[in-house]
């Protein structure tokens, strides 16, 4: 490791995967703790020598190979370490002083130190003493999906065979072909080819597993086989100690999933605009990716609540998961990692869901256009999606001028919030030039005022003057058009629009 990478590491401080020890009287027990936390959650650094603030004080050079044989000495003793691991420290010269820097892999296995297991919390060791918290470490270790559990005394009586019918029609309208698979299946071949009816290659045992359960299991049965399932949907705007509404949703996923994206709907402003020539409901694709990814990639044999929470200025979801990481998860830095892949290709089947990782890209791209701002995605054993909320933002120009709501006329369509037409638009702000072009939007007003300045704009200079599509300019300039405000002149590529009452 050279000097500039060392210096770097010493400036940002100690993290999930570093941790600096001071050593002066040699290697003591914490270093140990250090490396089975590392070890048991994503590995790291450890720089024996340097202060918890980065100060780098060294450890006497002479001493410094004895510390190392007495390191790997301790590691590989089975009465310390369980199981033995191999590592191996180096020395390193930095700014005349010596240090140890040991790197570690994470381990395959769950280890303990001294018959104490550790894990890695923040930039701190912690004693891991919950059956439970065990529990998921041996899971996240083993790579283990928990959704192919099968479950031999489940029976059909359980399942919800009744929401099948509806479950083929999805598929079909999600489906490019002619005829989805499943229109020409029973209905065991269905559940079959879903892989929820399996065989247990473990135990040899065949019957319906977890995810069969989850999709489309009865309420009661949900909860005999996993008791912490349940998603509590808040609204907190202004009782924000407690909640304005809620709904505590505990039934399969797929009515779930419905559910949830109802509150939504009852408590999000939805904000249209035009991708292309296609008009598109924001609110619906940033909700529909945030309550899939929820239900999909959540690790159900865990007891943490999982949680939709709207809020003033954010709306979030959170949720238990089998982490492969700790990190803030971008486009760029995006691994796509399964967790729940039986549970996801029946989501995509019914149209629920895209391809693992574009739920990512969607996120970035629409809650840019929905509230200015991007997500935050945090992988972690609780996984979470922050979106940012901001009612007063429109995507035409930015904010909304004051005392324009982004559902008014002219916010990305001349139709009012109850869909008005635009007769029935000029005729509730009144038959006056005047009144209806206090309405305007900000994109709107940009183009008026292009025209009082310049005679005409032609479809190629609203085009550049919003820095917008063809579509959008010409759906713009149509709805200043049915206003009344301006007029088209010309005919095809020399079409022009002028004021149509230049008097007023």
């Amino acid at each position: 490791m050279d000097s500039k990478k060392i210096k770097t590491i010493l400036d940002i401080g100690e993290t999930i995967a570093v941790e600096f020890k001071r050593c002066g009287n040699g290697i003591e027990s914490d270093v140990y703790e250090t490396v089975c936390s590392f070890l048991n959650r994503f590995g790291g650094d450890i720089f024996l020598g340097v202060l918890d603030d980065g100060t780098v004080l060294g450890v006497p050079e002479k001493a410094a190979p004895d510390m190392i044989k007495n390191f790997i000495s301790c590691i590989s003793n089975p009465a310390l370490f369980t199981p033995t691991v191999y590592l191996s420290p180096e020395i390193i010269q930095y700014e005349k002083k010596t240090i140890i820097h040991i790197h570690v892999l994470p381990g395959a296995e769950v280890y303990s130190y001294k018959k104490v297991i550790y894990d890695r919390v923040d930039d701190a060791d912690v004693k891991v003493t919950s059956t439970a918290q065990i529990a998921q470490m041996y899971i996240r270790k083993q790579e283990i999906f928990t959704e192919h559990k099968v479950y031999p005394y489940v029976e059909k009586t359980d399942l919800r065979f009744d929401m099948l019918p509806k479950l083929r029609v999805m598929a079909q309208n999600q489906s490019n072909v002619q005829g989805h698979p499943w229109n020409s299946m029973t209905d065991d071949e269905l559940l079959k080819s879903a892989r929820l009816y399996t065989l247990d290659r473990v135990t040899g045992k065949h019957g319906f597993n977890l995810a069969a359960v989850m999709l489309l299991g009865k309420d009661d049965v949900i909860l005999d086989i996993a008791p912490a399932y349940v998603t509590d949907a808040l609204l907190r705007r202004i009782n924000v100690d407690r909640y304005d509404d809620r709904e505590i949703v505990q039934t399969n996923l797929i009515e779930s999933y419905e559910l949830l994206m109802e509150f939504a709907r009852k408590h999000l402003p939805d904000k249209f605009f035009m991708e292309d020539d296609q008009r598109k409901s924001l609110r619906n694709i940033i909700t529909r990716e945030m309550i899939a990814n929820t239900l999909i990639h959540r690790e159900y044999t865990s007891p943490y609540q999982a949680k939709f929470v709207i809020e003033k200025d954010r709306m979030y979801v959170e949720n238990a998961n089998r982490a492969s990481q700790d990190a803030v998860i971008t486009p760029d830095n995006m691994e796509p990692f399964p967790k729940n892949p039986i549970i996801a290709a029946f989501f995509r089947n019914i149209g629920y869901a895209d391809q693992l990782g574009s739920g990512v890209r969607n996120l970035f791209k629409y809650s840019k256009y929905y509230s200015g701002k991007d997500p935050e995605f945090i992988e972690g054993d609780i996984f979470r999606i922050i979106v940012p909320l901001d009612a007063d933002y429109s995507f035409d120009f930015g904010q909304v001028e004051p005392g324009h709501d982004a559902g008014s006329p002219g916010y990305a369509d001349i139709e009012g919030k109850s869909g008005e037409s635009t007769g029935k638009v000029r005729e509730k702000y009144g038959k006056s030039t005047g009144k209806v072009r206090e309405k305007l939007n900000t994109s709107q007003k940009k183009i008026i005022g292009y025209v009082e300045k310049n005679g005409m704009i032609t479809n190629k200079e609203a085009q550049k003057l919003l820095n917008i599509k063809e579509s959008r300019a010409l759906k713009i300039l149509k709805e200043l058009t049915n206003l009344e405000l301006l007029k088209k002149e010309g005919k095809s590529k020399g079409t022009y629009y002028v004021l149509q009452n230049k008097g007023e």
